[in-house]
């Protein structure tokens, strides 16, 4: 477990000058040349009109977020750079590489692929997070806080919190309207990325071991993890009273052996990216890469949870919030299935005539 990496500092020295990194400051001002330097690439790629079309709604994002949610973090030694942070960032550019690199397979260039690869990013991030926050909503708004001051806590994704089938509806409703905008084929797109999401998780899976959350149950086994005092397991083991209640001679005892969940997470993910490249080959139609990990994501995610102590049972159900939205996935996994089997299937690959003899 390593929470906080390092801290940017909010200020630095340049010529004797103290100047402002974050907020209205150097690092914006960077990111402005990037901007502008991106948007002259695409646009003698594809035309100015089409350039911003698809970067101006991520980069705009993207600024806000260094003009107003990093300064928002500063906890008075500058920003701390999360482990959590760093492997979504790790996740975000490992899965837009494979992405780029299966898109040309196909004929899908890179700049379509980093623009569909921006926009779903970041509406599966806020749709993580969402249900994050309404999952553990007593977390972020206990009595007496007001809904003011609970934006900082709420925005503070780099310390952890996100729920993975939460970034379902909000990543697929983007990745929707980018194929319509473009007039793109939907389901050739969710082929193309769905591998790169699997190793956008299997990163991120580490990055939650890192943090400490999505932690496992009590174990024996030789590979067994302790987590440090302080952390999301440690909490739950005092509050099950499995540790003692924290005093001065005990308080520094790390947790009780557990499940590294988050690994075996992303383990899972890792195989079922390298299973979704390796069937591509065979997919007779297109969405059926997507399907293939529509179906078996979420029954991994079914025996993960199993091991998970941190999600308790939900709807009066002895199953998980994770649990039932997997069920839910099966179901339109089963639907999709049945719907590809109605479509005709991909012309095969032109082969070259043989040299005459």
């Amino acid at each position: 477990m390593l929470t906080t990496l390092f801290h940017i500092p909010s200020r630095i020295e340049l010529a004797g000058l103290s100047l402002p990194l974050l907020g209205w400051g150097l690092l914006l001002a960077v990111w402005a040349v990037i901007c502008l330097a991106a948007l002259a690439w695409a646009g003698w790629r594809q035309g100015i009109a089409t350039a911003v079309r698809s970067l101006a709604p991520p980069l705009a994002v993207s600024g806000a977020i260094i003009a107003w949610g990093l300064p928002a973090l500063d906890d008075g030694q500058g920003v701390p750079i999360r482990g959590y942070g760093v492997m979504l960032l790790a996740a975000a550019t490992a899965g837009t590489w494979l992405s780029i690199v299966r898109g040309r397979a196909v004929g899908i260039d890179a700049d379509t692929i980093v623009g569909l690869g921006l926009e779903v990013f970041l509406a599966g991030l806020i749709g993580a997070r969402l249900f994050y926050v309404i999952e553990y909503h007593a977390q972020f708004f206990p009595p007496g806080r007001s809904l003011l001051a609970a934006i900082p806590a709420v925005l503070n994704i780099a310390a952890g919190g996100l729920v993975v089938f939460g970034a379902v509806p909000t990543a697929a409703l983007a990745a929707w309207w980018f194929a319509r905008r473009r007039r793109l084929p939907l389901l050739q797109l969710a082929d193309c990325i769905a591998p790169g999401l699997l190793v956008g998780l299997a990163l991120g899976r580490i990055g939650c071991f890192l943090n400490g959350c999505c932690y496992g149950g009590l174990c024996d086994l030789p590979w067994a993890m302790r987590f440090p005092a302080g952390s999301p397991p440690w909490f739950d083991q005092v509050s099950r009273g499995l540790l003692p209640q924290p005093a001065a001679d005990n308080a520094g005892l790390p947790t009780l052996p557990i499940h590294p969940a988050q690994l075996y997470a992303a383990i899972d993910a890792a195989i079922l990216a390298c299973l979704a490249v390796a069937y591509t080959p065979f997919a007779r139609r297109d969405g059926a890469v997507f399907a293939l990990i529509l179906t078996l994501h979420p029954i991994s995610r079914i025996v993960l949870e199993q091991i998970r102590v941190d999600e308790p049972p939900a709807l009066g159900t002895p199953l998980s919030i994770s649990q039932l939205v997997s069920l839910l996935l099966l179901v339109a996994a089963g639907g999709l299935w049945w719907w590809l089997s109605l479509q005709p299937p991909k012309a095969p690959p032109p082969t070259k005539a043989e040299p005459p003899a």
